[in-house]
């Protein structure tokens, strides 16, 4: 009696038959074993376990170091777990399963060397990126949200690409592959890679009210800075002499009376290009932009504030340059102002000299030993293919001549291949290659149509506009079909002359097409618009150009506004 009155309560009988005594042991089992089971997940879910396997830490682990993960300059690092395990508690117990086949492979010895390692790498990035993609990049958003992003403190790229995400429907790792370990995407052929990267309808979302007031900011600074730029470039060059020495420009027309106080101004970098060709755009292991760029985007609107950074990168050798030539510098910022009248189209370019960089490959350092300088523009309406997006840079392709897959011996009926081959428009081939697909080489100079095709596309408009002053003081005026064909001025006038250290050259371009190959300038018309400088005694290739613009006569939609005088 005595010891049921002590232990009556626990005794006491309750649902389903069991005691007191035996429901709180239960729990207290229970509160053990759960809180083992939640120790044994967290201390498996830490980066010092992920990485206690030399498979892990001598590879991925040491890619990550030193990522934009791993250290930056908000102090926030996310490690393995925080991208590959799910935070919510199915999904996370689910990863856990699965990464017994890990184990698995772990005793299997199946990655425990680097090449073992390498070998397998593309599948193993495989299975991740499809596993983020279904997810719409669940433990990417974890600290990315498209509603607490500020596009006024993102480069014009980042900014445009997240707007068009939110738009069509993409995720995180579509863009963003191999931002913390080797890109294993680059082994990937472009159509795998277009696949991969395929919008899902079912991801496309609302934009956030304040992403869109953050693009807004970022659109009022950017002008700000533009105008701000244009102003200083107009106002440290000086005026046009009346007539240049033979010592700096050669026999150099002067100014053409055109007052320039009245144009606007816009600040132009353009930048060095190096072997990135039309092709090397197009195909996504070499270009990041090729999936945007095939679907519509413009070059310019990813890239026009960030040229001198390309130019920089490539000058250098880090990309797309094979053959650097010291000291020669990355970017060119240029004012460039437009005018018209009833019957001109008036341009003026100024820009800064600078010292002599000798190209360690030609005799002498010097390309073309008589001319310092040479500027050149296109002009196109939207009738060749790429125009409206890439302006002029739909006449360079991968096998010009100085690219990396011109022929060593250029011979074609219908061609003159005596300087090798020169700027194409990709309508005046049957085909030209622009995947590299099974080890193709890309361009098509070879592939070139009959007399009869060529003249229904000049007819068509398929060329570019062609206008190229020289620093002797020469106007030549040609276009781009199937070939680069330069002739006289044909009523082209032009001033060019190097003065206090800076050069400006004026164009004065009557506005209707004088002949086959021109493009008339109208009115509420905006035309493609691109132009590269040859600076430094510079030839072929080893130039700086510009993005594609849209130029037009009065009209605020153009990114150079030709006003009336």
């Amino acid at each position: 009696m005595i010891g049921m009155t002590k232990f009556g309560f626990l005794a006491r009988r309750t649902l389903f038959g069991a005691t007191v005594g035996g429901a709180v042991l239960f729990m207290v089992f229970g509160v053990i074993i759960w809180g083992g089971f939640n120790w044994t997940l967290e201390v498996t879910n830490t980066k010092e376990f992920c990485i206690s396997c030399h498979e892990m830490k001598d590879n991925v682990y040491a890619e990550y170091q030193g990522s934009i993960h791993d250290a930056n300059r908000s102090g926030v690092r996310a490690g393995c777990p925080d991208c590959h395990v799910p935070r919510p508690w199915i999904h996370k117990i689910v990863r856990k399963i699965k990464a017994s086949n890990e184990i698995f492979h772990k005793l299997m010895g199946t990655v425990n060397t680097p090449e073992k390692f390498n070998e397998h790498r593309l599948e193993m990035a495989q299975r991740v990126w499809s596993a983020m993609k279904s997810t719409d990049s669940r433990e990417c958003r974890n600290c990315h949200d498209f509603d607490t992003m500020d596009p006024a403190h993102q480069k014009p790229r980042a900014r445009n690409q997240h707007l068009f995400a939110m738009e069509k429907g993409n995720t995180c790792i579509d863009c963003h592959k191999g931002i913390a370990h080797k890109p294993a995407h680059k082994n990937l052929p472009d159509e795998e890679l277009e696949r991969l990267a395929q919008p899902n309808p079912d991801y496309i979302r609302p934009i956030p009210e304040s992403f869109k007031a953050g693009m807004e900011r970022a659109k009022a600074a950017d002008a700000k800075a533009e105008a701000e730029a244009a102003k200083t470039a107009v106002a440290a060059a000086p005026a046009a002499p009346a007539a240049s020495s033979a010592a700096t420009a050669g026999a150099a027309t002067g100014g053409l009376g055109v007052d320039w106080s009245k144009a606007p101004a816009r600040q132009i970098t353009i930048f060095y290009p190096g072997q990135a060709s039309m092709e090397w755009t197009l195909v996504g292991s070499m270009h990041g932009g090729a999936r945007p760029f095939k679907a519509g985007d413009r070059c310019f609107t990813c890239h026009d504030k960030e040229t001198a950074d390309m130019g920089r990168k490539i000058v250098s050798g880090e990309k797309a340059e094979p053959t650097p030539i010291p000291g020669k510098r990355g970017s060119i910022p240029v004012a460039v102002q437009a005018a018209h009248d009833a019957d001109n189209l008036y341009l003026r370019f100024q820009w800064e000299a600078t010292a002599h960089t000798p190209a360690p490959f030609v005799e002498g350092g010097k390309m073309d030993p008589a001319h310092a300088v040479k500027l050149a523009f296109m002009l196109a309406t939207d009738a060749p293919q790429y125009a409206d997006r890439a302006g002029c840079w739909g006449t360079c392709h991968h096998d010009l001549r100085s690219m990396p897959e011109a022929p060593k011996d250029a011979s074609l009926a219908g061609l003159d291949l005596a300087k090798g081959v020169t700027k194409y428009i990709k309508e005046s081939r049957t085909a030209v290659e622009e995947a590299g697909r099974m080890g193709a080489k890309l361009g098509g100079w070879d592939k070139l149509k009959d007399a009869g095709a060529l003249a229904e596309s000049l007819k068509a408009g398929h060329y570019m506009d062609l206008v190229r002053v020289k620093s002797d003081g020469s106007v030549e005026d040609g276009q781009v079909l199937e070939q680069r064909v330069m002739t006289g001025g044909q009523g082209v006038q032009a001033s060019i002359a190097e003065a206090g250290g800076r050069w400006t050259v004026e164009i004065k371009r009557p506005l209707k097409a004088g002949k086959p190959g021109d493009v008339g300038i109208e009115p509420g018309v905006l035309y493609n618009f691109g132009f590269a400088i040859h600076d430094d005694y510079t030839d072929a290739r080893f130039h700086h150009v510009s993005l594609g613009y849209k130029l037009g006569l009065d009209n605020d939609q153009a990114e150079i506004n030709a006003k009336g005088r």
